[in-house]
């Protein structure tokens, strides 16, 4: 049994748990705020972050690589001094990038080779590279070295990839546990999560979740998954893969997930940890998540509007603005509109989590979910 994670309630599947770390404990279930090259886009800083109730920052292990270099981030003391923030940070592993950047790359047994997207230069990463990379960053969570395969690969291809990425997991493990021994490390209490991967291959992905948790990991990820299947294939693939996670004893993190809508159902099936780029990348282009659906601010009808976006909210947004205004900024392509409204999405999404949190632990999720994904999924 894990000695830093434990369930504080149970509401049939839901989770309401700790995760204890060096940067401090996270209540889960826990939305991590997508901050790539160690910033949330949308001009948005940590103490932004802290006033959102944001509990963990998740920065990608091939874009500090690439830029400004993991070593650099190391000089400077880590990324936790780098960017200024004292909470938990979770590096993805650059795996996501294998599939991400397919023409560019070439997988073999040793790890992948591809062109960088910013100056087309050779990089090469496997496993020990990945975890090399991320020691030198020195987050809090390390995400273990994969492939993430398309929705819609064969069954051969998914289960050759499947098998070539838990020995990758093997040699990750390996290699932490020799850099978290190093005296120069960053973070010598690193931890660990494995990824499950199978596409929606419910008996490739159950098979794997059995072996990788005999490693005792940290935690566990589903990825893979978002990918361009159907959300109904989603939650059949979670509900039938995490009891194998060792997930009552592990936490679990469904990767690049997702709506409101998604996460409360894989909540309920279970899951942990999320992470997705919407609420920033939906904020900058001019829309708004609310307890009414989601708002477009761009719309006309918003011109006169001298409402908060929603009554009621406590973000730095509603607070002190209109709908009238930060649709001008956005009209006028003033970066403080995109900034205000990344910040409202992301504070409902941490307030989300904390409601979540709330319901599984007074035993009301069923009613909680069920009136929650009514108000998401409105028209506004």
């Amino acid at each position: 049994m894990s000695s830093i994670y434990h369930i504080i309630a149970r509401d049939g599947h839901a989770k309401r748990g700790e995760l204890k770390t060096v940067h401090g404990t996270i209540q889960t279930p826990v939305f991590m705020n997508v901050g790539t090259a160690a910033a949330i886009k949308g001009a948005v800083s940590t103490d932004d972050l802290k006033t959102i109730g944001t509990q963990v920052e998740l920065s990608n292990t091939y874009h500090l690589h690439v830029r400004p270099g993991d070593d650099v981030v190391k000089k400077l003391g880590g990324i936790h001094k780098f960017m200024n923030w004292d909470r938990p940070v979770l590096t993805d592993s650059g795996g996501f990038q294998v599939f991400s950047l397919a023409k560019l790359r070439k997988i073999k047994e040793e790890g992948v080779t591809f062109h960088s997207h910013v100056d087309g230069r050779l990089i090469f990463m496997g496993p020990e590279e990945s975890m090399q990379i991320q020691s030198n960053i020195g987050s809090t969570i390390a995400m273990a070295f994969d492939e993430c395969t398309p929705h819609d690969a064969s069954r051969e291809y998914v289960q050759a990839s499947v098998d070539r990425t838990t020995r990758w997991l093997a040699r990750c493990k390996a290699e932490m546990a020799r850099l978290n021994s190093l005296e120069d490390t960053v973070n010598p209490h690193q931890l660990l999560f494995g990824i499950s991967q199978g596409g929606t291959f419910q008996d490739i992905r159950v098979e794997q979740a059995k072996q990788i948790a005999e490693m005792d990991l940290d935690g566990y990820a589903l990825g893979g998954l978002a990918v361009g299947e159907s959300h109904e294939a989603m939650y059949e693939t979670i509900e039938a893969t995490v009891p194998y996670l060792d997930s009552l004893n592990k936490p679990t993190y469904l990767m690049g997930v997702g709506t409101p809508a998604n996460i409360l159902e894989a909540v309920d099936r279970g899951v942990d940890f999320f992470d997705c780029v919407y609420p920033s990348r939906n904020g900058r282009h001019g829309h708004a998540y609310t307890n009414h659906g989601k708002m477009n601010l761009l719309n006309e009808r918003y011109k006169l509007d001298d409402r908060p976006i929603e009554e009621g909210c406590g973000c730095p947004a509603c607070r002190s603005y209109s709908r009238a205004y930060i649709r001008h900024l956005l009209t006028a392509k003033e970066m403080l509109g995109m900034r205000l409204l990344v910040l409202h999405n992301l504070y409902f999404y941490n307030h989300m989590m904390e409601e979540i949190r709330e319901a599984i632990e007074e035993g009301r999720y069923a009613s909680y979910k069920k009136e929650k994904l009514e108000k998401v999924n409105g028209t506004n």
